[in-house]
């Protein structure tokens, strides 16, 4: 007999079975709003010029070899993330009481930091956003937390951030609750609270002794700013928290199967630090032994060389502003074509996802009817949008509100 003999299937992964689909799909207009990946006005993915540049310099380097890293990565790596998450005159930095670990992207962050909190430090109650990114539940149950709890987010009503909700659960949850925070450009609704929102979700998690967790996937490429989307992040260490915080640059780099990742952890003294890192380098050494280098490499190039930076950040914006151009082009089409409903939620929201607010029947009734594929939740990933197919699509989701009309 099998040693698998009564294991069922698991169930598809949305997005993944989504990519598979589209990809399959012979229609000539179909239109893949699903994948979370930066996409080109030509559809295509974008390696960045800078990351080229570099490659080609490390390529030429006689000195790189394939040695092992250390357990905790790339020092010149994991210094420079964290200076570009807490800023240059970060108070934890200048004390000592921060560092960065090197990670296997931002899912392997969240999980080391599901670990250490969860196994290392007792934690047992988790906390994220409802909706938040589908895989948040599963490395964190898998990380050892006991429960996994949500608190409201995204009230369908006004397409907006539901503060009342999300203060009221949190107050409601139990101390030393870990609370999952989205950085910048929440995904997958691309609704952030405002500066004075932050400064009262702090409040209540500070009052109810309550341990923020930062998720960061998207630091200038949300906004283009680097220090505008690293303010919620700040604004914590500023006013004194202890906080991890989980870096991916997947996305700010297009550096997606490179895996690289940074884990920031930030406590209230350097003898905390210390003991907290070891534990870490135990949980790493036990899990992964220690990260790759190729991607760390070309990340801590760019960060430490001041004309790499600069073309860096050139880079960052052009994907920045592009996923803004598509968000007022595809809303201008919407009120062009009288669709019903209120659309400012698609301008309003920031990043590479919005909540368009579709429902189920509408979604279904995209793909059947105009093969464009997107999530159940009706998230799209504006980078999906181009010039070329702009107009089709709000055509069709015109066609969509009218004929399957909203259940609010």
């Amino acid at each position: 007999m099998s040693f698998c003999a009564g294991i069922q299937a698991g169930p598809p992964i949305e997005v993944f079975a989504l990519t598979q689909a589209f990809t399959t799909d012979t229609f000539d207009k179909k239109v893949n709003l699903g994948v979370g990946a930066y996409r080109t006005e030509e559809s295509k993915p974008w390696v960045l010029p800078v990351v080229r540049k570099i490659e080609q310099l490390m390529a030429a380097d006689q000195s790189l070899n394939k040695e092992y890293l250390p357990v905790l990565g790339l020092a010149a790596f994991s210094q420079a993330a964290t200076k570009m998450l807490l800023g240059d005159d970060s108070p934890a930095l200048a004390d000592g009481r921060a560092v960065g670990i090197q990670t296997l992207s931002g899912t392997g962050a969240l999980r080391v930091a599901g670990e250490f909190l969860a196994r290392t430090c007792g934690r047992t109650t988790i906390y994220s956003s409802e909706p938040t990114w589908e895989n948040h539940r599963l490395v964190m149950l898998n990380a050892g937390f006991q429960e996994y709890k949500s608190y409201r987010y995204w009230d369908p009503a006004t397409r907006s951030l539901d503060l009342k909700g999300m203060l009221e659960d949190l107050r409601a949850a139990p101390e030393r609750s870990v609370i999952i925070l989205h950085a910048c450009a929440h995904n997958p609704t691309g609704v952030d609270p405002t500066p004075d929102q932050w400064k009262q979700i702090a409040e209540v998690i500070r009052e109810k002794n309550l341990f923020p967790l930062f998720d960061s996937a998207y630091q200038g490429f949300a906004s283009g700013d680097l220090d505008k989307d690293a303010f919620a992040v700040r604004s914590f260490v500023k006013d004194g928290f202890e906080l991890v915080c989980c870096q991916s640059f997947a996305k700010n780099f297009g550096l997606y199967n490179e895996r690289v990742g940074n884990l920031t952890v930030v406590t209230s003294s350097k003898e905390v630090l210390a003991n907290a890192l070891s534990q870490i380098t135990l949980l790493i050494r036990g899990m992964y032994s220690n990260p790759p280098q190729h991607g760390a490499r070309v990340v801590a190039t760019a960060l430490n060389d001041p004309t790499l930076y600069q073309e860096w950040r050139v880079c960052i914006k052009t994907m920045a502003d592009r996923i803004i151009s598509m968000r007022a082009g595809l809303k201008e089409r919407l009120i062009k074509l009288g669709t019903p409903g209120n659309w400012d939620h698609i301008t309003n929201q920031i990043g590479m996802f919005s909540y368009t607010g579709l429902n189920v029947e509408q979604v279904e009734y995209l793909r059947n009817e105009y093969h464009i594929y997107m999530l159940k939740s009706g998230r799209i990933n504006m980078c999906g949008l181009t010039n070329a197919n702009l107009d089709y699509v709000a055509g069709a989701i015109n066609d969509a509100v009218n004929k399957i009309p909203s259940k609010l």
